[in-house]
């Protein structure tokens, strides 16, 4: 596993963390595993994946409960990151965000709000300092703070000892150079796949400020493994919300799949690795953000580092993408 640091931080992280979305579970995964999350979270480290991503809204709170538990007593060994920005209290206030597991999600990046939030993280993860936060989701009307206030109190965060970096997800660019003007933003977490580029620029941005670009659902939330089929179902709302499992559209990213074999089993990996090396070569600062909950799934995806796409290979693999690309800009 290659490692690099985060950001100008002297924090060294792998190139590739896994997410932990799916072990919440809920509306928008399914049931969660406990069992099955701790087994994924010990198999991690037996490939050098020692960065866990999480966030309090992921299940509400219970996957960063789920992961409090299962590394106690073994903090040392990861790098943890948490989210702030998303609340669901009955008396919470904030600009709503959406409606999942029977409450409302709002927005609220105040200075006041993110150090309640963080507190509740602590105490769910079973830590008293966090290596990452990163704002979830950006400040709206009619319950917008600005980035001024929102960075202030992270830095302070990092002063006090509570938080040693922070980022932000879900950013356009001219947030980003606001982030930057004000403190020193260490992640951009974005969405970015070989079927979604519409965060390229962002990426060769954070490229050239030397900020950590971290790819969010980089196998559009299991299609791109190769294990979908058409007649796979879809659980939970984060793959509905993914155009590409459309029937029609998921026919043809399966007809490109399948292209990919013979290239795969030259690289001795599966598919879904050779789209993450894929991901994982785009930008001398990228990362990749992988999601698991079982141990079969991070092996397979930690196999990815230990492929090294020839630059033929990789352009191969890009054609094939901009033909189901072309004409569909929203992707």
């Amino acid at each position: 596993m290659q490692q690099r640091f985060l950001g100008k931080t002297d924090i060294c992280i792998p190139s590739l963390a896994l997410g932990t979305w799916a072990m919440g579970g809920g509306d928008s995964w399914g049931p969660s595993d406990e069992k099955q999350s701790c087994r994924t979270l010990e198999k991690a480290l037996d490939f050098g994946i020692n960065l866990l991503d999480t966030a309090p809204a992921y299940g509400n709170g219970l996957s960063e409960e789920i992961i409090g538990r299962c590394i106690s007593g073994k903090r040392d060994k990861y790098l943890l990151a948490t989210k702030c920005g998303l609340i669901w209290g009955e008396h919470d206030e904030g600009s709503v965000h959406k409606s999942r597991d029977g409450v409302t999600i709002r927005r609220n990046l105040s200075a006041q709000s993110i150090r309640v939030q963080v507190e509740a993280s602590l105490k769910r993860l079973g830590t008293d300092y966090l290596d990452l936060l990163i704002t979830h989701w950006q400040s709206i009307e009619p319950f917008f703070t600005p980035i001024e206030e929102t960075v202030g109190v992270l830095e302070a965060l990092k002063r006090e000892g509570k938080i040693r970096s922070y980022g932000a997800s879900n950013v356009n660019l001219e947030q980003i150079k606001e982030y930057q003007k004000y403190g020193s933003l260490s992640l951009v977490q974005e969405r970015f796949s070989l079927l979604s580029r519409e965060n390229w620029a962002l990426a060769t941005y954070c490229e050239t400020e030397g900020i950590t670009f971290q790819a969010y659902s980089p196998l559009e939330r299991g299609l791109l493994t190769g294990k979908v089929t058409l007649d796979s179902p879809i659980v939970g709302t984060a793959k509905a919300s993914i155009p590409w499992y459309k029937p029609e559209q998921r026919k043809e990213v399966l007809t490109m799949l399948g292209k990919l074999s013979e290239m795969s089993s030259r690289y001795h990996c599966t598919v879904g690795s050779l789209v993450i090396a894929w991901t994982m070569g785009q930008t001398a600062t990228m990362n990749v953000l992988c999601g698991a909950r079982r141990p079969e799934q991070i092996e397979e995806n930690a196999q990815a580092a230990s492929v090294h796409l020839s630059q033929e290979d990789s352009f191969f693999i890009d054609t094939l993408a901009n033909s189901l690309l072309l004409g569909r800009p929203h992707q």
